[in-house]
């Protein structure tokens, strides 16, 4: 494979940027609709019961974990502007081959190229996931 030349590099720039504004426009609204959301709760105040208030708090939860999606995202982006500003972007982080131009159109955030990857997926599979 040969390095990303210039074109190739601005338009996946360009890519990111968006993904980018698309994320920050996400992140925006659902803490707008948060904060909705809280001031509706506030003036409905009922007695509830505790399947109520389990809800309450699954959704609570949900929405952190979109924002926290979101927000990773955000820094994978800022992440990938700084291996370009670095010259280190499309390159694979763990063998250090070039990351086919394909692969980084469809994941412009790929840190690693694809064999890498499948590797790194295959011997962290179970990481994240709780056991008993």
């Amino acid at each position: 494979m040969a390095p990303l030349n210039q074109s190739q590099l601005d338009k996946l720039a360009k890519k990111l940027n968006e993904d980018n504004q698309a994320l920050l426009r996400e992140v925006r609204n659902e803490l707008e609709n948060s904060g909705d959301q809280h001031r509706i709760d506030l003036l409905n105040r009922e007695p509830g019961d505790t399947g109520d208030e389990s809800m309450a708090n699954a959704l609570a939860d949900f929405n952190v974990a979109i924002l926290d999606r979101h927000i990773q995202g955000m820094r994978d982006i800022e992440a990938a502007f700084q291996r370009i500003k670095d010259g280190e972007y499309g390159v694979c982080t763990d063998c250090g081959d070039d990351i086919d131009f394909k692969r980084l159109q469809a994941f412009p955030i790929a840190k690693r190229c694809i064999v890498c990857q499948e590797k790194r997926e295959r011997e962290y599979a179970q990481e994240g996931h709780p056991k008993m």
